[in-house]
């Protein structure tokens, strides 16, 4: 029987419920295989300061205290330099947002079909450093990673999953709702970035 999808909130609570605690085990397993350290959850992460409210667009809005019950929700993991923290062309239903250290979001470009020595190209799309969310596109449509994020030096994140964002919702409906507007205004001014460089684009043609 296929798991309820946590955030439906028409599906059977004792059924969210059972399923929780085998999908936070699964997402550490993945995140492990990756190669990456998972050092538990975020525990009191308004230890790491005001500043990390200052430097993300996501938490912004927070205060500490909502800033430790989003925390409790998460998972930390920690990356060495040139490791692979989310690899295109991967499923996932997780987004990361960076506490510290920098990350290099590279995309690949296909081989020109009509040329037999062509070869792929990777893109550099931009460099995140604390504060960035990474991924969340995918945690919500459960499409492939559009891109790769590679750890430029060491870096530490927090891994927020889809099963966390419900299990938020029910337990903490107002932190919950706040997340869920801070993601999709965040989605929304990605959109609007990419439309702009397109319009650009077609203006120089």
């Amino acid at each position: 029987m296929a798991a309820a999808d946590p955030l439906n909130a028409a599906a059977p609570l004792q059924a969210r419920e059972a399923t929780g605690a085998g999908a936070a085990s699964s997402l550490e397993e993945q995140l492990r295989q990756a190669g990456l350290e998972v050092l538990g959850s975020c525990q009191k992460m308004s230890g790491r300061g005001p500043a990390l409210l200052q430097h993300s667009a996501l938490l912004e809005d927070f205060t500490l205290k909502e800033l430790d019950t989003l925390g409790d929700t998460m998972l930390l993991i920690r990356a060495q330099p040139g490791q692979v923290l989310i690899a295109e062309g991967d499923a996932g239903d997780w987004m990361l947002l960076l506490l510290s250290g920098t990350v290099d979001v590279t995309k690949t470009t296909p081989a020109d079909d009509d040329d037999p020595d062509a070869h792929e190209n990777r893109s550099r799309l931009g460099v995140t450093t604390e504060g960035a969310v990474l991924g969340e596109m995918s945690m919500f449509d459960r499409d492939v990673r559009y891109a790769t994020c590679t750890a430029i030096d060491a870096v530490e994140a927090a891994v927020l999953s889809r099963t966390a964002i419900g299990q938020l919702i029910r337990q903490h409906p107002g932190v919950g709702a706040k997340l869920m507007v801070k993601i999709t205004q965040l989605l929304a001014q990605r959109l609007r970035n990419t439309s702009n460089r397109l319009v650009r684009l077609l203006q120089k043609k």
